[in-house]
């Protein structure tokens, strides 16, 4: 398996816990029985994590990111997107930025609406932009 397919996989339990507001280990769990992770399973648990310990302080970073907008009026596809490559981005530092991105992109490009890889390709712009300050 590709370290893609595992963030596909990743952006999808995302999406789905977010729907059912359940951030839970045990969701997760379920989420992964049914998912052959194969060699990517460290880097999987490894991003969740990531997400969960640090799920508001992303959250308020992609807040601070978006230009006229909130996180509640963005669609689930692509907040789950831009949880998933800004916890790449911030806090899993063997990813480099670029990757953590055009990965972002492409799932949005994939999952979401006609616009949805411009719109996150701008919004990690600017969170990387910020951070760097």
């Amino acid at each position: 398996m590709k370290r893609s397919d595992a963030r596909e996989i990743l952006m999808q339990l995302l999406f789905q816990m977010s729907i059912h507001d359940d951030f839970s280990e045990s969701m997760k769990d379920k989420f992964m029985e049914n998912h052959k992770l194969e060699n990517q399973k460290e880097y999987f648990i490894s991003v969740f994590n990531q997400i969960i310990l640090h799920i508001n302080e992303i959250d308020d970073v992609l807040n601070r990111s978006l230009s006229k907008w909130k996180l509640d009026r963005i669609s689930k596809v692509e907040l789950a997107v831009l949880r998933l490559a800004a916890a790449e981005i911030l806090y899993i530092e063997t990813i480099p930025v670029s990757v953590a991105i055009n990965e972002a992109v492409d799932l949005a490009k994939k999952f979401g609406g006609n616009e949805s890889g411009k719109f996150v390709n701008g919004v990690l712009g600017k969170l990387v932009r910020e951070d760097e300050k």
